[in-house]
């Protein structure tokens, strides 16, 4: 999918935008790609002028929502196939995203790209072909890049969550020159293609599935059975479990997931709010 270049609007944004043009100042600056970088808006009277584009001053826009210019009006960035899907700031500048309100990724405490760097340092990627099984937003590739991985293969399920990279500046663009061609992004359910992959071929491996009740057969042993296959003797991988269920029915799905994984050929400890492994 091509990547979108345009302005990125929150509420935040939006009305620094109008307040200036209320004071009667011409120039507005600040960041129209969340944080990324800094830019100048030229201000008039019916509009503004970004990056050589003219665009409407905006609306009303929600809190918690991520607006985006289609071509015509600014519109959030959610699309809905069955779930509704969006992506949503952070006071990180990073954006998370949700999954029929259900936020995906941590962001309580630091940016969910801090978040990805200390579990991907787990697997200490620099030099090796790394399985990253769901792809997400691109977080754990993103790191996997910038700590010198040779190699990353990503698969993502869901081509919805796809569109919305190509809209979060915060997501690795496989064709881009940082990338180098190391980034092979895949859409695909990696429990079904995870047969083609070959035999310890993967160094180091990221698993983050989506909770069990969603994603059940990612948690099953035959699927562990493969990541023990794939992965060679002596990689490592990090699954993030989380704690669900934990406070309500007592159950222990960290520990479920290490009594699996040693079932399939790994040694398996619980580290941050997951379990790394190593593949015996």
């Amino acid at each position: 999918m091509p990547r979108y270049s345009g302005p990125l609007l929150t509420r935040d944004t939006s009305t620094s935008l109008l307040a200036a043009r209320v004071r009667g100042e011409t120039h507005w600056t600040g960041s129209l790609d969340l944080s990324r970088s800094q830019g100048e808006a030229l201000l008039e009277s019916d509009g503004w002028h970004w990056d050589g584009s003219a665009y409407p001053y905006p609306g009303k826009l929600k809190d918690r929502t991520l607006y985006w210019w289609d071509g015509e009006d600014f519109e959030p960035v959610s699309r809905y196939a069955g779930s509704l899907i969006k992506l949503v700031p952070t006071e990180w500048g990073v954006p998370t995203f949700e999954i029929d309100g259900i936020k995906m990724l941590p962001t309580s405490k630091e940016s969910p790209l801090d978040d990805a760097k200390r579990k991907v340092a787990l697997v200490e990627p620099r030099g090796k072909t790394v399985l990253d099984t769901c792809g997400g937003l691109g977080y754990f590739a993103a790191c996997c890049l910038d700590a010198g991985a040779a190699r990353i293969l990503s698969f993502e399920k869901n081509a919805d969550v796809l569109w919305l990279r190509t809209l979060n500046p915060w997501s690795p663009d496989p064709d881009s020159a940082d990338a180098g061609g190391r980034l092979q992004l895949t859409h695909a359910d990696v429990s079904l293609a995870i047969a083609q992959v070959p035999d310890a071929s993967v160094d180091a491996l990221l698993h983050d599935p989506p909770r069990f009740g969603i994603a059940g057969e990612l948690y099953s042993q035959a699927f562990y059975d493969q990541l023990a296959r794939v992965l060679r003797r002596g990689g490592t991988l990090f699954h993030y479990t989380g704690s669900p269920n934990k406070l309500t029915s007592g159950r222990d799905v960290p520990g479920e997931v290490a009594r699996r994984l040693e079932k399939a050929g790994f040694r398996a400890q619980r580290a941050l709010d997951g379990v790394v492994a190593v593949r015996r």
